[in-house]
């Protein structure tokens, strides 16, 4: 197996495709649709969602009316999106976007919105929380579930920007991160696929002492998990006992979250936040790069369990 300094350098050599349209300012959630050969992601603060048509210049984008945190595939060829409050449903076609309200959550504090979210194997929607004032100290982020009882939880508490969402192949083990500065920590969870139950969190990789901070992820056939380095222009490949396999520099310098794609699932799409505003040399910020990668994807769980009856949770 090559080093992960001779894969880095080895992609950064071989052509990085850049999606037409306009860059994101905040780029997160790319999925890709092996149904229809296309891959959505979102910008956040431009509260909209883009779609791409893979092998052509096809690209057309959506408003919505609250800032969109994270999508997800549907058994019913629609999207599952998280925004600030609410959960939705959405249709989309060339002239318009309906939304239908699947779930609703009063946050425990001001500023908070949904952010990172990933359907398990058996067609759960998990999805965290966090809270967009970086002044806030207090831990109010956690983790959710979507499925027939509505939307539970949180089931992990005391998280500040839950992120890194991905479940392994087999469907047994959920992982999660917290790009928060004063975290950086990844973790992995026991998952029962019949009931949804987690086990603890269990120490998987912590980053602090790496390029980058912990941002999305995506899992790879062989059960390996792909995280991006927010802040440090790069894409880490961890095996399933946290040990570092590849890393892969790539030309945002703020790589938000990635995914595997293309007809063949060897494509890495990753989505990344603009910098410049930051005052931050940064040309590629807010780009949708695809580029080879040395492992295989498979196809993205599509959320089914459609709850019962709507739910508030207080």
């Amino acid at each position: 197996m090559a080093s992960p300094s001779a894969i880095g350098t080895l992609l950064m050599t071989a052509l990085i495709h850049v999606l037409a349209g306009d860059r994101l300012v905040l780029g997160e959630s790319p999925i890709w649709d092996n149904l229809h050969q296309c891959f959505y992601a979102v910008d956040i603060e431009r509260r909209r969602i883009h779609r791409w048509r893979w092998g052509s210049e096809d690209h057309a984008f959506w408003d919505l009316p609250q800032r969109v945190a994270c999508i997800s595939l549907t058994d019913r060829g629609t999207l599952l999106a998280a925004m600030e409050t609410e959960i939705v449903e959405v249709e989309l076609d060339s002239e318009k976007v309906t939304l239908s309200t699947i779930a609703q959550l009063t946050h425990p504090a001001p500023s908070m919105r949904f952010n990172d979210g990933r359907c398990d194997r058996s067609g759960r929607f998990w999805v965290g929380t966090m809270c967009t004032d970086g002044s806030v100290t207090t831990a109010w982020g956690g983790l959710y579930c979507l499925d027939e009882r509505g939307l539970t939880g949180p089931w992990v508490k005391e998280l500040r920007t839950p992120n890194g969402l991905a479940v392994s192949p087999d469907g047994k083990t959920l992982y999660l991160s917290d790009s928060h500065p004063s975290s950086q920590q990844i973790w992995r969870m026991a998952l029962d696929e019949p009931t949804g139950a987690l086990g603890p969190r269990v120490d998987y990789f912590n980053m602090r002492n790496m390029a980058g901070r912990p941002d999305g992820a995506a899992m790879d056939s062989d059960g390996n998990y792909w995280i991006c380095g927010n802040d440090g222009s790069v894409v880490y490949a961890l095996d399933d006992q946290g040990r570092l396999i590849h890393s892969i520099q790539v030309p945002q310098r703020k790589p938000s979250m990635c995914c595997f794609g293309g007809p063949d699932m060897t494509s890495l799409i990753v989505a990344s936040i603009d910098a410049r505003p930051l005052g931050w040399m940064d040309p590629w910020g807010g780009a949708v790069v695809h580029l080879p990668s040395p492992a295989r994807g498979e196809p993205e769980p599509r959320f089914s369990r459609w709850p019962r009856l709507s739910k508030t949770l207080p």
